[in-house]
């Protein structure tokens, strides 16, 4: 039985958005070399027999995803994502067997609308049936506030995840490198299937909406015919397109403006051909209940302040074109394929390697692209570094300990402390603030990785450079009762990744229940694959802390294989690299240190990996003992019985995933 990445069970056949974010969601996933399911289970509301999508068919075809079979055989998924909440209005005929580590009911439709709460299905009805078919785990996950707002209104105790599943976009698919001149006469338009829940009901909406005078031109792409019976007439400013008669990518490389409104009663999911608008280049001019999704990226207004938009926008290029590029950055920053890998990231799903496909006469300008890393974490920033894919190139900024990155060969930029600068502390969160704004717009980083804690200058840059993606390399194995103030400040980035610990199972600190968001590889170090140990000179190590062991000779910065016993701080760093090179060590916490060192230590000695120590004179006779062949010989072996995974690789894995955020640029002349 094949193991997939992702499952993704939805009616097939279903027109729209449904199939369009499907369609995303696989090439998303095949890009980042992840394997996809499709399961086809009919919806009871489809009632006449068509086909499967054909955008759908194209992805099956292309072999970017594989169909599962009706012939009952079980299907293993990391993922299960349920698309459309309407399937299970009533009970299916059949089932897939599918046996998934996560269970994620995506809801693209509200239950009802202003006529009634749960016209479309009774959302407790549809979880029992769900969760009686797949489990009692699964996460319903909402794709915008309209459909929470609904869902909350008819169920309230309903467990919703603090963050939305939105759609997603591939923009480079949509954008339009040559966008027709504009003309003394503005045209607007819209597309989408028809619906006449997609119209305003009341015709003079409908008219200030679509103008029909002379000093506007209309251009609708599926679904005119309605607004023409409501009117009772077609317009003579109309041009109305058959849907499918072009496709919507052209069709909007012809609109100046795109315009869209429906009828009041109708609670619009997401809006997933605004998405696409914007990612052409058209400026939107929608209701002002869309800003909840769309923020500053769209144009608000009722239907009669459509025409006064136009003319605004229309006659003030720049205007036009800050809107349009404001747009664009919106869509690829919260919406782009990157976003769908980084949340199956937090899933545990990583990508993997590089792979992108190349779309038909396409050829891609391969440029170095850059991310950033802040923070005195110059160990795992390392290792995480000389893992990234080729492409991707890693600055670090730091302070004292930027050094060691510099030797490393790694681009390096200073930021020095408040006593560095001489200016008082209160002082230095804003040199901070502006140091790392002016790095961004120096490099145009990819992402921002910030390495420790988040204080007040980190998130003043992250408040000054809205459009970078700011992620957390955030610390665990916290003291008891300490730093629990910095857990809101994770809402501030678009990501978490959290290092893991050897001594979790000893982790009492505030981060074992502030789980939302966050990703977890196993300990990151820059050890290579293998170390092989080595005889040689009786030497001891001594990381942090001063000692000396009759007939052995201290060493400093020595290859770990050829160490014979070590004595150290039971830092992240120095913990996890001298377990993973099995060097036989007492470790001697800390007590000032931020993490809990002695946590860690004690762990240690209870696995039998290492002995510890509180104190100097305890640590001189604990040391002794590794001077007997036979305890350094029990410690070592029992770190390879005990050994854990380097998570540097999957880290750097999850830091690329957000970077695929913006494309390389592409030349739709052709190949050459």
């Amino acid at each position: 039985m094949p193991q997939y990445d992702v499952a993704i069970l939805s009616d097939l056949r279903y027109p729209g958005g449904n199939s369009a974010s499907i369609v995303a969601e696989v090439r998303a996933q095949a890009a980042a070399g992840l394997s996809t399911v499709l399961c086809h289970l009919p919806s009871p509301h489809l009632k006449h027999a068509r086909p499967f999508q054909e955008r759908i068919v194209a992805c099956l075809r292309e072999g970017l995803a594989d169909l599962a079979h009706d012939d009952g055989a079980e299907i293993s998924a990391r993922v299960l994502l349920i698309r459309q909440p309407r399937i299970f209005t009533e009970e299916p005929a059949a089932v897939p067997r599918i046996r998934a580590g996560h269970t994620i009911v995506v809801l693209n439709q509200p239950p009802g609308d202003e006529r009634h709460a749960q016209c479309y299905y009774v959302f407790d009805e549809v979880r029992e049936r769900v969760e009686r078919l797949f489990g009692g785990d699964a996460v319903w996950a909402p794709i915008s506030t309209q459909v929470r707002d609904n869902v909350l209104q008819v169920a309230p105790s309903a467990a919703l995840p603090d963050t939305d599943w939105h759609e997603i976009i591939d923009v480079a698919d949509w954008h339009v490198e040559h966008r027709r001149e504009p003309g003394d006469v503005p045209v607007i338009g819209r597309h989408g299937r028809p619906d006449p829940v997609k119209w305003p009901r009341d015709p003079g909406e409908l008219l200030q909406a679509y103008p029909d005078s002379p000093d506007f031109k209309v251009r609708i792409l599926g679904g005119g015919e309605i607004g023409v019976h409501r009117l009772g007439r077609t317009p003579r400013s109309w041009e109305v397109v058959e849907f499918g008669a072009e496709s919507p990518r052209d069709f909007l490389a012809g609109l100046d403006f795109f315009v869209y409104f429906h009828d009041p009663v109708w609670k619009e999911a997401f809006g997933r051909t605004i998405l696409e608008a914007m990612a052409s280049g058209v400026p939107v001019i929608v209701g002002p209940h869309f800003r909840a999704i769309f923020g500053e990226a769209a144009i608000y207004c009722e239907p009669a302040g459509v025409r006064e938009a136009v003319r605004r926008l229309h006659h003030d290029r720049d205007a036009y074109d800050a809107q349009v590029s404001r747009a664009r950055r919106f869509v690829t920053d919260n919406f782009g394929s990157a976003s769908h890998i980084a949340r199956l990231a937090s899933l545990g799903v990583m990508p993997r390697g590089s792979y992108v496909p190349l779309r038909k006469n396409a050829r891609i300008m391969r440029t170095k692209r850059r991310v950033v890393m802040v923070g005195d974490d110059v160990a795992r920033f390392k290792a995480i570094a000389r893992r990234l894919p080729t492409d991707l190139e890693a600055v670090v900024v730091g302070t004292a300990s930027i050094a060691s990155a510099h030797e490393a060969g790694l681009l390096t930029e200073y930021l020095p402390g408040a006593a560095d600068l001489g200016v008082p502390p209160a002082r230095w969160p804003a040199f901070v603030r502006d140091r790392l704004r002016h790095l961004v717009e120096l490099y145009g980083p990819r992402a921002v990785l910030v390495g420790g804690l988040p204080h007040d200058g980190i998130l003043g840059a992250i408040e000054q450079t809205p459009a970078t993606r700011w992620l957390w390399l955030r610390p665990a194995m916290w003291k008891r009762g300490t730093g629990g103030e910095w857990a809101a400040r994770g809402l501030c980035f678009a990501g978490i990744l959290e290092p893991g610990e050897f001594a979790t199972a000893g982790d009492e600190g505030w981060t074992t229940t502030s789980r939302h968001g966050v990703s977890t590889v196993d300990p990151i170090t820059d050890l290579p694959a293998r170390i092989a140990r080595r005889a040689g000179d009786n030497t001891l190590l001594c990381r942090g802390v001063e000692a000396d062991l009759p007939g052995f000779k201290t060493v400093d910065g020595a290859d770990l294989g050829e160490v014979t016993v070590a004595v150290s701080r039971a830092d992240y760093t120095s913990f996890h690299e001298l377990l993973g090179a099995r060097v036989p060590t007492v470790f001697v916490p800390d007590p000032a240190a931020c993490d809990d060192e002695l946590a860690r230590a004690r762990f240690a000695a209870a696995a039998g990996v290492a002995l510890y120590a509180t104190d100097d004179e305890a640590a001189g006779v604990e040391l002794e003992r590794l001077a007997d062949p036979a305890v350094r010989e029990a410690l070592s072996r029992r770190c390879a019985e005990l050994s854990f995974g380097n998570g540097a690789g999957d880290a750097a894995a999850w830091l690329a995933g957000f970077c695929r955020g913006r494309h390389e640029e592409v030349d739709h002349a052709g190949s050459r």
